[in-house]
């Protein structure tokens, strides 16, 4: 862990494919109704799940990587974020419902 990038930023490419990376897993696993209810409820406190995510990252690392939890507490940091991941999990949402009609 002494080489996690804490400081910085992240791009707004790095960004985006995180929260693309979250929702398809969520809408992967048909799981988009409870995710939104759940990332709405909690919006307030997504700064204190970002920082939780820190605190954890030393155990949580060993299992998904150290520097992508790190990656996910900075998206979960910003308010903002949980506004485009919410949103694009209803897009995703709505591109599979969409397909599977055709089908």
């Amino acid at each position: 862990m002494n080489d996690l990038d804490l400081h910085t930023p992240l791009s707004d490419e790095q960004r985006s494919r995180i929260i693309d990376t979250i929702a398809e897993k969520v809408v992967g696993k048909r799981l988009e109704t409870p995710a939104v209810l759940f990332l709405d409820m909690h919006k307030p406190l997504s700064w204190i799940a970002g920082q939780s995510l820190l605190v954890g990252a030393p155990l949580l690392g060993m299992l998904f990587g150290a520097q992508s939890v790190v990656d996910i507490s900075k998206v979960l940091i910003e308010r903002e974020n949980i506004d485009k991941l919410i949103e694009r999990i209803e897009e995703l949402s709505v591109n599979i419902d969409n397909t599977q009609e055709q089908v």
